[in-house]
């Protein structure tokens, strides 16, 4: 059974969602599931804005042919050729034969490269400022490289004053039938998912994310049809000011975010004290986080979120504990910049962690290690306590400065 959704009287959502995949991409967990999102466009000509996950194919089709209403599909725009996007391009080019994919050269170039079939014969080359009318719609095509394919491009409705934004401005989470953002809370119920997704997906590319937003700042748009995710009409301006700080790689939050390991239980101890100092002190949303049992991509979106990072951990087979080690190649990979960093060792018998910790995060743009003087050797001792308390007046005295 068919399962569309009228969103205007020319477009209709043909996407679907997953909620039994555990991973997102083999990497992310994604406990609320995931949407794929496509989008049918019936004018004088029919236009198809990507497909979907192999997973979900036949709702699908189901869905495409419902919302054709025995229409002939005239194109289908390829923005973006990950394959939870264009898994199902081959399929629908054999079903609709006289089809014209619209792509761009380097699309073109990936199409070969996962499919066999003829994609020559049908395909529509656009590059950046190209136009498509399509009867009562205009759409002209934006070129995104890096957010967060090389061959991404997205596609504004002059009439509907729409952006198709490919993944960009998308989310983890299911569909859960409230497709568009005023039906939810934006702040509690999506956010935090959005800015996962963000930071993990396309973190690393702020550079890139802060051209496509040039471009779109000369758009008007009311609505954004993202890839994944919700169609986002209310909450449009909150949405790129975020992006305009995730990309910039400011923090939005002035406060403190304390990521640890533990083996024994000696820096926790120290940290959940340290925590408490900081409270004392008068810092509001501390976080805290054991890296050994959160998933490393939780604790990179909150460190895009604070401005000041606390990283506690122990010695290891002479180096750093390993989930602390993944963790900060996993930040240094996705090119986390502009923090505060304290760091705190800690070595039974040959403490050296701290240097290699050091090591990894001076290679993030514009972060300062505000302290790196605390060395615990197995727990923490009461006349190390000032240290601690020194640690909290140096973070609040950061803090406190605006930096």
């Amino acid at each position: 059974m068919y399962d569309i959704r009228k969103i205007t009287e020319d477009v209709t959502y043909i996407g679907c969602s997953d909620r039994r995949l555990s991973l997102f991409e083999s990497a992310y967990p994604i406990p609320n599931g995931i949407s794929y999102n496509s989008y049918l466009l019936s004018d004088e000509k029919t236009v198809l804005f990507d497909t979907v996950d192999r997973a979900c194919s036949s709702q699908f089709f189901a869905n495409l042919e419902a919302a054709l209403e025995t229409r002939e599909l005239d194109y289908l725009v390829v923005q973006h050729m990950e394959p939870d996007h264009c898994a199902m391009l081959e399929d629908v080019v054999a079903l609709y034969p006289n089809v014209q994919v619209v792509c761009t050269q380097k699309s073109l170039g990936l199409i070969k490269q996962f499919f066999d079939f003829d994609i020559d014969s049908h395909a529509m080359l656009v590059k950046e400022g190209d136009t498509l009318n399509t009867g009562n719609h205009e759409l002209t095509f934006y070129m995104a490289p890096m957010v967060h394919w090389p061959e991404v491009m997205v596609t504004y409705d002059k009439t509907d004053k729409a952006l198709y934004s490919a993944d960009a401005f998308g989310s983890f989470g299911a569909i859960n039938g409230n497709l568009i953002d005023e039906g939810v809370d934006f702040e509690k119920e999506y956010l935090s998912e959005a800015r996962r997704y963000y930071t993990n997906i396309v973190g690393k590319y702020g550079m890139q994310v802060q051209m496509l937003l040039k471009k779109a700042a000369n758009l008007e748009i009311n609505t954004i049809y993202p890839l994944h995710g919700l169609i986002i009409k209310d909450n449009i301006s909150k949405f790129v000011e975020k992006y305009d700080k995730w990309s910039k790689y400011q923090p939005e939050e002035n406060s403190v975010l304390i990521a640890y390991s533990s083996v024994y239980g000696g820096t926790e101890n120290a940290v959940n004290i340290l925590a408490g100092m900081l409270a004392d002190r008068g810092v509001r949303s501390i976080k805290m986080y054991d890296v050994s049992q959160t998933h490393h991509s939780y604790v990179i979106s909150d460190a895009f979120k604070y401005s000041h990072i606390v990283f506690a951990t122990t010695t290891y087979n002479n180096g750093v504990f390993e989930t602390m080690e993944n963790l900060l190649h996993n930040l240094a990979a996705h090119n986390l910049q502009n923090r505060k960093v304290v760091l705190i060792q800690n070595g039974s018998w040959a403490p050296v962690c701290g240097g290699l910790m050091k090591t990894i995060l001076e290679k993030l743009q514009g972060t300062q290690i505000i302290d790196e003087s605390l060395c615990i050797k197995s727990a923490l001792k009461e006349e190390q306590l000032p240290e601690l308390d020194a640690i909290a007046d140096r973070i609040i005295d950061s803090i406190n400065l605006g930096n």
